[in-house]
């Protein structure tokens, strides 16, 4: 009899120790997974990177495309630089009726302009990628439309000086013109060595420093009234009307194509010449008070050439104006 009870706790005791294996095996099945879960936090911590790349971006897109708008010039809105001049100035501008050597169209014209300026101003407009639009206004309204903004600029043989100053900015100078006088060639003034040798009547254009400046410099001169226009200064001497005319450089080098009987009377280096400063010599580009950022970027251009350059193509536009031809 002990022994059989002997077996029946020894089976029961067998049966307890194996319900207590399987019970503690269970844990340890069911605590992979969940040791396995934060694995599934990693798509989860790579989801901001993803979302924040543009984000980031964001900012910086605008601030160009604020910058960009910060760097329009005033008035050049569309991209085209208009610019106003005689046309009737040679060899600095005129008008023909084609568009031969590089002419451009004259705005409400049936005609074209072509000159040095002309070729300055596409120059300048090619150098920062704008269209050019010529307008033609007689000179004294040259200033006035810069000022209303009806124009851009006014490249048309301005000296830079005070009195303009006070009126409009000037970038440049985009040329040196020296200050000469035109007498014809069978007239006692034709040996003339200085302005002390002058005398007789004279005249000058318009609103400029040749007969604000220079002329009354000249003691014996009898100074009538101003021409309106340079070819009309011209024709008064051709004329007869006046014995002298004062000029720059430039529009004698060209009247003399024009006229084969004017004499060029050039007393530079002679102590007997006209006293003049830089501003009366240097040519510019007028512009409206205040609108810094196309006078440095018509600047820029001009500081990449020299007094020979501008020269060079002053002589191309002697070569090419119509009364040559």
């Amino acid at each position: 009899m002990k022994k059989v009870l002997a077996l029946i706790l020894a089976a029961v005791l067998l049966l307890t120790l194996a319900g207590c294996a399987k019970k503690e095996e269970a844990p340890a099945a069911t605590e992979a997974p969940v040791a396995e879960e934060p694995a599934t936090e990693a798509p989860a911590a790579e989801e901001p990177a993803a979302t924040e790349a543009p984000a980031a971006e964001e900012p910086a897109a605008a601030e160009e495309t604020a910058a960009a708008e910060t760097t329009v010039i005033k008035g050049l809105e569309d991209g085209v630089l208009t610019v106003a001049m005689e046309c009737a100035y040679a060899p600095y501008n005129w008008a023909q009726p084609d568009d031969s050597n590089g002419a451009v169209p004259i705005k409400d014209s049936n005609l074209y302009a072509n000159g040095y300026d002309v070729m300055m101003a596409k120059a300048i407009c090619e150098a920062n990628g704008w269209k050019l639009e010529v307008a033609q206004l007689d000179w004294d309204s040259l200033i006035p439309a810069v000022q209303a903004g009806t124009v851009d600029a006014v490249i048309a043989g301005q000296s830079m000086t005070a009195e303009r100053m006070e009126a409009v900015d000037f970038a440049g100078p985009y040329l040196y013109a020296t200050i000469v006088c035109l007498a014809k060639q069978d007239s006692a003034l034709a040996n003339a060595k200085g302005i002390s040798e002058m005398k007789g009547t004279c005249t000058s254009q318009s609103g400029t420093i040749w007969y604000d400046s220079c002329l009354p410099q000249i003691k014996d001169a009898q100074i009538q009234p101003p021409a309106e226009s340079a070819p009309a200064m011209l024709m008064a001497l051709e004329s007869g009307t006046v014995d002298f005319i004062c000029t720059d450089m430039p529009t004698a080098q060209g009247a003399l194509i024009a006229y084969p009987d004017f004499k060029l009377l050039d007393f530079a280096g002679s102590g007997d010449d006209f006293q003049v400063s830089d501003e009366d010599i240097n040519i510019g580009v007028s512009l409206m008070k205040g609108n810094t950022a196309l006078k440095e970027a018509i600047d820029a251009y001009l500081s990449t050439q020299t007094a020979d350059d501008f020269n060079a193509l002053m002589a191309e536009a002697i070569k090419i104006q119509p009364l040559s031809e």
